[in-house]
């Protein structure tokens, strides 16, 4: 953030909370506005949000940051050796100084994360009260034209059609999760710049908002996986098979979620990690961002990331949860997305900056 944002002279402790609290104020607004309307059109299908959702979700980011926190805790201990562990760490933590400024700078968007993703949920099932399930098979031939004439999965079949390998990028889908808890909190707290933490945030609450409510809506589509159960399209029935076979000689973990899934579906549950839809994926979106921030931290944190996205994306289509189109219409969008986020903060950092001139050229009385 520009200097200018910074007045030192009236009260010191709190500038780079200020500072932090300015640089962050459009992903708060934003976030809220998309809540707000997001809600109100809920609402005019007598689909009210249940915060009991955001339990379970504070819960996961707790355990979240004790998993983060942990390590750097224990180095210290182990370079301090207090007398009392507990005491000391409280003390680190809690006196004033820059280190409870940041962590209190970041609660706003903690907060948000733990609203937001439960809310996603609600969103995500109610779909079918606003648009049927039609796209599925103009997906298939969007697929088929893709791979020239092919079903993308049989094309990856001849590489991955092993069940140890199948197993494998079914954990790796699951470990998605670390990006959407662990890596938020990191985003929130870790030592990163300022700007590329109000982009990546500003882009994760833009994607989950547009592409996984407005689009997947007017896109709305089942997935190879729930096609046949769903909606009664056999095309997928051979990957299906395979898919169970292969789980009964090792666990695809990927199987029991999506007949998980089916279940809510027709329960109409709207809880957190329900509603079914395949296009766009979000899986790819959140990865692609990670990504696309991840290498502006670091080169490993790069290099990780991406085979982490690759990872996902083939798997998303292997695992018969997603149309390979689903992962190109995510990563085209959420590009997009990143590269407004610097022309949208460039912008907002100069109001910013013209406001602060304005109150400091304000003779004092």
């Amino acid at each position: 953030m520009p200097a200018e944002f910074t007045r030192t002279r009236k009260v010191p402790a709190l500038a780079g909370l200020r500072e932090r609290l300015i640089g962050d104020a459009p992903v708060i607004g934003i976030t809220l506005g998309l809540f707000a309307l997001c809600a109100a059109i809920l609402a005019t299908r007598g689909i009210i949000y249940d915060p009991l959702g955001m339990v379970t979700n504070a819960k996961l980011y707790l355990v979240s940051i004790a998993v983060l926190a942990a390590p750097a805790a224990a180095l210290m201990l182990w370079r301090k050796r207090p007398s009392s562990p507990l005491s000391f760490l409280g003390q680190h933590v809690f006196a004033a100084g820059p280190l409870r400024n940041h962590l209190t700078a970041g609660l706003p968007l903690l907060v948000l994360l733990i609203a937001f993703m439960p809310f996603f949920s609600t969103m995500k099932s109610a779909i079918p009260t606003f648009q049927p399930y039609a796209w599925d098979e103009t997906f298939i031939v969007m697929d088929r034209w893709l791979f020239l004439g092919h079903d993308p999965w049989r094309v990856l079949q001849l590489l991955l059609g092993y069940p140890l390998v199948t197993a494998f990028l079914a954990v790796l889908y699951h470990l998605w999760l670390l990006l959407n808890y662990p890596g938020c909190v990191y985003m929130v707290f870790g030592r990163i710049d300022a700007d590329l933490r109000r982009r990546f945030f500003l882009c994760f609450t833009l994607s989950w908002a547009l592409l996984g409510g407005l689009l997947a809506t007017m896109l709305a589509s089942y997935g190879p996986c729930f096609v046949e159960p769903l909606g009664g399209n056999p095309y997928f029935a051979e990957q299906m098979a395979y898919l169970r076979a292969a789980h009964e000689q090792v666990p695809v973990l990927t199987l029991p979620v999506q007949d998980m899934l089916v279940a809510r579906f027709h329960e109409q549950a709207n809880g957190l990690g329900s509603g079914i839809s395949a296009m766009p994926s979000m899986h790819i979106a959140i990865a692609y961002l990670f990504w696309l921030a991840g290498r502006e931290i670091s080169p490993w944190a790069g290099r990780a990331l991406f085979a982490f996205f690759i990872a996902i994306w083939v798997g998303s289509v292997h695992l018969a949860y997603h149309y390979a189109v689903d992962g190109l219409a995510s990563v085209v969008a959420v590009h997009l997305l990143w590269r407004w986020s610097a022309s949208f903060f460039a912008w907002w950092d100069r109001i910013a900056a013209q406001a602060a001139l304005r109150t400091n050229t304000v003779p004092a009385e």
